[in-house]
């Protein structure tokens, strides 16, 4: 038993210094948002600012349409999330309760779809998006994050498709219902903690997408990360502003992180047991 406590104490305050050390970064950025300009870029650094100061934000303000940015950033990863989300939960369904041997080789392909890294596929994307005439729209945004996040939801959800008895859907075909009604009303909503970890994390993946957003828009469309970049340049950096951004822009899906942590820990870890 005392070898059993000091390993789980152990193993806390290993936890509470990763914990630390990957909050030290951002912590960082944080306070350098609220220090004046000069004492941002200072040698030797101070990690607390030592005058409270609002200069930067007031300088991102000024510089960069922060509050458009933010609503093209909003609207793109949420339309393609909800997107990706209903149509890879529907695709995972099919392939799952096909019981097929091509159902073997759609699960080999989405791994595959999933693994291939997006820069090798950007550039045929902007031809195909530039010929469809759909350059610097949210509508490209949305489908290419939409498309490209898919794969991702539907191995999430196979998982827990796995998990649900087949017998469900028998008894819901013998009350009469249709594929479509047996995976909307019983289906979906059993796999309800698998949805919330794949909404989520898909929503991340497009909140915070720079490659794409940098290749596929020039003004009317770009999203906040691709903005905040302009404080960098061959011969200038502006850290004061980029911290301030950087804060304003993570400070949501933080606060978000901690809201659906329990939601995201439930959903892994149901899909695990299922899988």
């Amino acid at each position: 038993m005392k070898i059993k406590k000091q390993g789980k104490k152990l193993a806390i305050l290993v936890s509470v210094i990763l914990t630390l050390f990957w909050l030290f970064p951002y912590v960082y950025v944080i306070c350098c948002s609220f220090k004046p300009g000069a004492e941002v870029i200072a040698i030797p650094p101070s990690f607390f600012p030592k005058t409270f100061s609002v200069e930067n934000f007031t300088g991102l303000f000024d510089r960069m349409d922060v509050v458009s940015y933010l609503i093209n950033s909003l609207v793109t990863a949420l339309g393609s999330t909800v997107i990706a989300v209903a149509l890879g939960s529907l695709a995972a369904y099919a392939i799952q309760r096909s019981g097929a041997k091509l159902s073997i080789f759609l699960v080999v392909m989405i791994l595959c779809l999933k693994m291939i890294p997006t820069s090798s596929i950007v550039v045929p994307i902007y031809e195909v998006i530039c010929d469809m005439g759909l350059y610097d729209t949210r509508i490209a945004l949305i489908i290419v994050y939409a498309a490209i996040n898919m794969p991702f939801v539907m191995w999430t959800m196979l998982s827990f498709y796995e998990g649900v008895p087949t017998t469900l859907d028998e008894a819901a075909y013998m009350d009469g219902a249709s594929s479509i009604d047996t995976f909307c009303k019983v289906i979906f909503p059993i796999c309800m903690p698998g949805v919330a970890t794949a909404f989520i994390f898909t929503l991340f993946l497009a909140w915070n997408d720079f490659l794409v957003s940098l290749l596929l828009t020039s003004v009317n469309a770009k999203t906040f990360t691709v903005g905040l970049a302009g404080f960098l340049s061959a011969y200038n950096l502006d850290l004061g502003p980029m911290c301030a951004g950087a804060f304003l822009f993570s400070f949501p899906v933080m606060v978000l992180s901690v809201a659906a942590q329990k939601y995201i820990v439930r959903g892994m870890t149901a899909g695990a047991v299922k899988g």
